[in-house]
């Protein structure tokens, strides 16, 4: 039995080395899909505002880059684009969003996450 002394020290680095990578994978992951929300939010915000009657779409644009700066930082808000397209017959406002997908705390792919939204135009006039 003196084989067996100074096992459990070692048993317990090797568990708790491992729970605690699986903890931090968890919480990168929830990081993750963190981002991915606030993102797709101020994204569909963006829409909604450039849909508008008396708005363009650069002011929706430009209201997905401040919520996004306000939620997760000015690095999350280069590359956001919109536009205008047809969806199922009708004009809408399209907001893209290119970002980084956080893989090390904050830090991760460039242009690895990307999200879209979508809001019918507002008119004055009876269509």
């Amino acid at each position: 039995m003196a084989d067996d002394r100074g096992s459990s020290p070692v048993e317990f680095v090797l568990v708790g080395t491992l729970l605690t990578v699986l903890t931090l994978a968890v919480l990168q992951l929830a990081l993750a899909v963190y981002v991915r929300n606030v993102v797709h939010d101020a994204a569909v915000e963006g829409a909604y505002h450039a849909a508008l009657a008396d708005t363009g779409t650069e002011e929706g644009a430009d209201r997905t880059r401040l919520a996004i700066i306000r939620a997760i930082g000015a690095d999350y808000a280069g590359d956001v684009t919109a536009s205008t397209t047809e969806e199922l017959g009708h004009a809408a406002i399209e907001v893209r969003v290119r970002t980084t997908l956080p893989v090390i705390g904050l830090l991760g792919i460039p242009y690895g996450l990307e999200v879209e939204a979508h809001a019918p135009m507002e008119s004055l006039g009876p269509e």
